[in-house]
C-alpha cells in the first residue's frame, strides 16, 4: 500500500504512526530506509523547488543593477590594472549588496510597499522632498551610465555613430515598457521578469565563452584574488576597491528590490480571500494593501532564497569574469596598458584572440546595457510613484529620464568624442557613490522600527474588516478604535542585524565619500 504526504502535518503523522507501532521513537535512520518516508522526503524536494521556481524573476532583475556598464568600467580598470587581485573586492561588494537586497526585500514583504512609498508615508514631507530629488539625480546618473554602454556597443558593434547611438538609446525599451504594468495580472509582471532574464541568460552565455576563449594562465593565482590581499588597501588598489563598491551599491537597485517583491504576495492573498482590491487600489499602486502574515511566511523565505542565488551566482560570476577578462587580457605584464576602458579591451580581444572574441564581449555590453536599461526605467517609475503617489506612464518616465542623461551625453561626444563618453560613465558612478549613505539610511530605519515592522496576526480582524464593521480604521499606534482587538507580530530587524546594518552602513559611507574627496582632492583615481 502506497501513501502520499502532501503537506509537513501528513509526514509528521506518518512518523508518529511508525514510532507508535514500534512501540518507541523512531530513529532517523530507520525513516530513512522506510520507503514511505523516503517518498515522502523526495517528494517534499521536488514540491520546494516546484514552488522555488515560481519565484525566479524578481532577483534576476536586482541582479542586472549589479552588472550594468558602470560595474564594466570599474572591473575593466581594476583587472587592467592589478589582474586577480582585486577579485576580493568585487566579492565583498556582493556580499554586502545581498545583505542590503535582504533588508530591501523584507521591507516590501513585511510593509507591502516599496522604499519610496514608506518614505513618503513615513517621513516628514521636507525630508522626503530632499529624498526624492536624491533618487532622481541617483536614477538619472544610473540611466546616464546605460546610454553610454549602449552607445559604446553600437558603435563598435553596427559602426553607428556615437552621437546618434546615444539618441538611440532613447526609444530601446519604450515598446516593452509600454506593455508592463506591475499593478496588474501577475502573468504580465512574470512575461516582463522573462524578457529581462532572457538578457541577462545571454549576458552569462557571452562571459561563458569569453573565459572558455581567454588564457587566465595560473588558477590558483586567479582564486587566490578572492582572498584579501595588500593590494586592495594600497595605492590606487584602494580607490579601485571604493569604485567596485560605488558601482555595485548603486541607488536605484534598493527601490528596486523592495518594489519587486510585491506582485507574488498580493497574488497570494487575493487567491486565498485576504485582499480584494478595487479599481481604485489598482490606479493607487494598491497603497493600502499590506501582505498577510500567512503569506509572508508562506513566500518571504522563497523570495529571499531566489534573491541569494542570482546574486551569487550571476551577478557575481558577471562581474568576476569583466574582471578576468580584463586581468588576462589587459594587465600591464602582458600588453603593457596600465589604464583601459571598454573600447580598448575590444581591440586587445580581437588582436590577442579574435574578432570573435572582442564581439562577443561587446554584445554582453548590449545585452546588459538593455535589461539595465528596462531595470533603472522601472526602478524611476518605483520612484516617482512612490515619493510623489501618483502614476506617470513608463513611456513618458523612460522619455523624460533618458532626455536628461542624453543632454550631458551628447554635449561629451561633441566635445570629446570617446573620451568625454568614458569621463560620463566614471562621473555617474562618482555621483552614486554620493547619493547612496543618503538613500539607504531610511532603509535601515524603517527595517529596525517595529512599527513599521508589524503584521497583523491571521486571527485578528483586518482592517477591511474592522472599516466595515464600525468605519473606523487602525491608529498609527497599531491599536484600533473600535472595540476588536488587533494582535501584531514584530518582524523588525533583530539586534545583530541591526548592528550589522548600523557597522555596514558606516563602512560604506566612509568608504563611498572617502572616494569622492579623493575625486575632489584631484588625485587619480583610475575608473
Amino acid at each position: 500500500m502506497v501513501y502520499n504526504y502532501d503537506t509537513p502535518d501528513e509526514y509528521n503523522n506518518n512518523v508518529q504512526r511508525i514510532s507508535t507501532e514500534m512501540g518507541r521513537e523512531t530513529t532517523i535512520g530507520e525513516i530513512k530506509n522506510n520507503p514511505l518516508s523516503l517518498s515522502t522526503m523526495f517528494h517534499k524536494i521536488f514540491k520546494c523547488l516546484r514552488k522555488y521556481m515560481r519565484f525566479v524573476g524578481p532577483g534576476l532583475m536586482v541582479s542586472v543593477s549589479y552588472m550594468d556598464p558602470g560595474n564594466y568600467s570599474t572591473a575593466v580598470a581594476a583587472g587592467s590594472t592589478h589582474r586577480y587581485k582585486l577579485l576580493f573586492s568585487v566579492l565583498l561588494s556582493n556580499i554586502m549588496a545581498a545583505f542590503w537586497q535582504c533588508l530591501c526585500a523584507k521591507l516590501g514583504a513585511v510593509t507591502g510597499l516599496d522604499l519610496a512609498s514608506n518614505c513618503q508615508k513615513h517621513l516628514p514631507a521636507n525630508l522626503n522632498i530632499f529624498l526624492y530629488i536624491l533618487a532622481e539625480l541617483a536614477i538619472v546618473a544610473t540611466d546616464l551610465a546605460e546610454v553610454v554602454g549602449t552607445a559604446i556597443s553600437l558603435n563598435i558593434l553596427f559602426k553607428v555613430p556615437l552621437p546618434l547611438g546615444v539618441i538611440l538609446t532613447v526609444v530601446d525599451v519604450l515598446i516593452v515598457l509600454m506593455c508592463y504594468k506591475p499593478n496588474g495580472d501577475l502573468k504580465i509582471v512574470r512575461w516582463f521578469e522573462m524578457f529581462v532574464s532572457v538578457l541577462v541568460i545571454l549576458t552569462v552565455a557571452c562571459f561563458s565563452i569569453e573565459l572558455y576563449q581567454v588564457d587566465i594562465g595560473s588558477t590558483k593565482e586567479m582564486l587566490s584574488g578572492f582572498l584579501p590581499s595588500r593590494e586592495v588597501i594600497e595605492g590606487d588598489g584602494l580607490y579601485l576597491s571604493l569604485a567596485i563598491l560605488g558601482a555595485t551599491l548603486m541607488p536605484h537597485s534598493l527601490y528596486l528590490g523592495s518594489g519587486v517583491v510585491q506582485p507574488r504576495l498580493r497574488d497570494y492573498d487575493i487567491k486565498n480571500g485576504n485582499y480584494k482590491p478595487k479599481d481604485i487600489d489598482m490606479e493607487n499602486n494598491h497603497d493600502k494593501y499590506k501582505p498577510s502574515l500567512e503569506a509572508i511566511n508562506s513566500m518571504y523565505h522563497y523570495t529571499v532564497a531566489e534573491l541569494l542565488v542570482s546574486l551569487f551566482t550571476v551577478a557575481l560570476f558577471v562581474n568576476c569574469s569583466i574582471l578576468i577578462v580584463a586581468g588576462a587580457t589587459l594587465s600591464p605584464d602582458i600588453n603593457g596598458i596600465a589604464d583601459a576602458d571598454l573600447f580598448t579591451i575590444y581591440d586587445i580581444l580581437c588582436s590577442t584572440l579574435s574578432k570573435g572574441a572582442g564581439v562577443i564581449f561587446v554584445l554582453a555590453l548590449l545585452f546588459s546595457g538593455q535589461s539595465a536599461g528596462v531595470v533603472c526605467t522601472l526602478s524611476g517609475q518605483i520612484v516617482s510613484e512612490g515619493f510623489l503617489n501618483w502614476t506617470i506612464s513608463p513611456t513618458l518616465r523612460r522619455a523624460v529620464t533618458r532626455a536628461v542623461a542624453i543632454l550631458p551625453c551628447l554635449i561629451l561626444v561633441f566635445v570629446a568624442g570617446r573620451t568625454g563618453l568614458s569621463g560620463a560613465l566614471n562621473a555617474s558612478q562618482v555621483v552614486l557613490s554620493l547619493l547612496l549613505p543618503f538613500v539607504s539610511a531610511p532603509l535601515l530605519y524603517f527595517t529596525s522600527n517595529k512599527k513599521i515592522m508589524s503584521v497583523r496576526k491571521s486571527s485578528s480582524p483586518s482592517s477591511y474588516e474592522l472599516e466595515s464593521l464600525n468605519g473606523s480604521s487602525e491608529n498609527d499606534n497599531g491599536s484600533s478604535n473600535n472595540e476588536l482587538e488587533v494582535e501584531y507580530e514584530d518582524m523588525s530587524n533583530g539586534v545583530c542585524t541591526t548592528i550589522l546594518a548600523i557597522l555596514s552602513w558606516l563602512f560604506i559611507s566612509g568608504l563611498n565619500f572617502y572616494l569622492l574627496i579623493s575625486f575632489s582632492q584631484g588625485k587619480d583615481v583610475h575608473l
